[in-house]
């Protein structure tokens, strides 16, 4: 998941890849028509390779199996990764027939271009708009017809704190970035780590978008994150979101250099450390290290966000194709990434949501009923700003914002111009 918030950046990518012709014949995949009897044959680009997300996956691969399926794994380190290996594949006549990407507005430019397969008529066969919430239908659509297979919904704005540290020094769970504040003294004092943090850029830009959120409000969030107002930037709202900011920087651990965003779960969940900011995918890796909720750790969406989900939606797309075996592969792989057996048992591992607002709240821990509840209600919901903001200026507003973070004597309104000017830039 580290990579979601290069997501954007790397759409373009994609449509570069997209437009390649196809040099040559695919080779033979599955057997030809007539050949003997069809094996469902896929290859799965993805780059699902932290401990949880290798489960979640398992889930679909032994599902596949079972078909009597030939899954053909393609894992890359992340994003970028995957689509220079599928650039690759396509140059070269033979695009995978099943790629892991994000349902965005980006996105819907391959559709656009004719490049991915309409499954829409598996949707409508298998009733898909009865049980998905429309407002995730629009993000998988174009022109009404549905692209997109939906396998989780992430959210980025949560707020990971330890149950034994929060529960010794009697602290309630923060409401208000002061809470924050208080809470980390607290713990410091305590001698744990205060704020978990890994070596990412991409994981100060999460907690950074929870305060943006916070001071602007939903329509100045949308302004700022969709990249195109660079006045925005420059209120006074700015200036406050980056002075918190500095102030959470005094209780993170100072070393920090070769860490993941999986370390830093672990340590909340391990008890070194009271607090992270970070999506639901934490919550996979802290369940498959066989801690529970409300036993060891406590989710909370982040102060100023109680009442919004900043969306991630995993999902798979099927390249064209001429082989009709790969065709019928696809649509086969599109029915059991729907399952709902397989949906549950993928987003325990994932720590994500199930797209199916039809599967039972029962299924769910206290983190997926709070998503649940959002993105089952009108206007519940929001892209997360690595979703939202334009490639062009995705990853500049992320380095600006850690190298903030990171060296104390970047004043305020140093960092408050090179935001504006990241979104100045077309």
């Amino acid at each position: 998941m580290a990579m979601t918030t290069r997501a954007l950046n790397q759409a373009a990518w994609m449509l570069a890849l997209f437009c390649m012709p196809l040099a040559r014949a695919a080779p033979p995949r599955a057997p030809a028509p007539g050949a003997g009897p069809f094996q469902p044959t896929v290859e799965v680009a993805h780059y699902w390779i932290s401990p949880s997300e290798r489960k979640a996956l398992d889930v679909y691969r032994r599902a596949w199996k079972g078909l009597g399926g030939k899954w053909i794994d393609m894992p890359s380190k992340d994003k970028l990764a995957e689509t220079t290996m599928a650039t690759d594949m396509v140059a070269n006549g033979y695009p995978p027939a099943v790629v892991q990407w994000n349902g965005n507005g980006e996105s819907m430019e391959l559709a656009s271009m004719g490049v991915i397969q309409d499954i829409d008529d598996i949707a409508v066969a298998d009733h898909w708009r009865d049980f998905l919430p429309p407002n995730l239908i629009k993000h998988i659509s174009y022109k009404g017809h549905i692209y997109y297979v939906p396998v989780n919904i992430h959210a980025e704005n949560w707020l990971w704190t330890n149950k034994k540290i929060f529960d010794r020094l009697k602290l309630p769970l923060p409401t208000s970035w002061d809470d924050v504040l208080a809470s980390a003294a607290k713990i410091k004092s305590a001698g744990y780590v205060p704020i978990a943090l890994g070596a990412g850029g991409w994981e100060i830009s999460l907690l950074f978008n929870n305060i943006v959120y916070s001071v602007y409000g939903p329509e100045g969030y949308a302004r700022l994150s969709g990249g195109g107002d660079a006045k925005v930037v420059m209120a006074a709202p700015m200036l406050k979101a980056l002075e918190i900011l500095r102030r959470l920087s005094a209780f993170v651990d100072s070393v920090r250099d070769g860490k993941t965003w999986v370390d830093a779960t672990m340590a909340v969940g391990r008890g070194r450390a009271g607090m992270q900011f970070m999506g639901d995918y934490a919550k996979g890796e802290l369940l498959g290290a066989g801690l529970a909720v409300d036993k060891d750790f406590r989710c909370s969406l982040a102060p100023g966000t109680k009442s919004i989900y900043f969306v991630v939606i995993d999902a798979f797309v099927f390249p064209v194709t001429n082989n009709e075996q790969v065709r019928r592969s696809q649509r086969l792989f599109a029915r059991q990434i729907m399952n709902v057996n397989n949906q549950l048992a993928f987003n325990r591992f994932k720590g994500s949501i199930p797209p199916r607002i039809d599967i039972q709240r029962d299924n769910l821990d206290t983190c997926g009923k709070i998503g649940l509840d959002l993105i089952s209600r009108e206007h519940g919901e929001v892209f997360a700003q690595s979703m939202l903001m334009p490639p062009q200026n995705s990853q500049a507003w992320i380095d600006v914002v850690a190298n903030y973070f990171n060296h104390p004597e970047i004043s305020p309104a140093s960092a408050q111009r090179q935001l504006a000017e990241v979104l100045s830039r077309r």
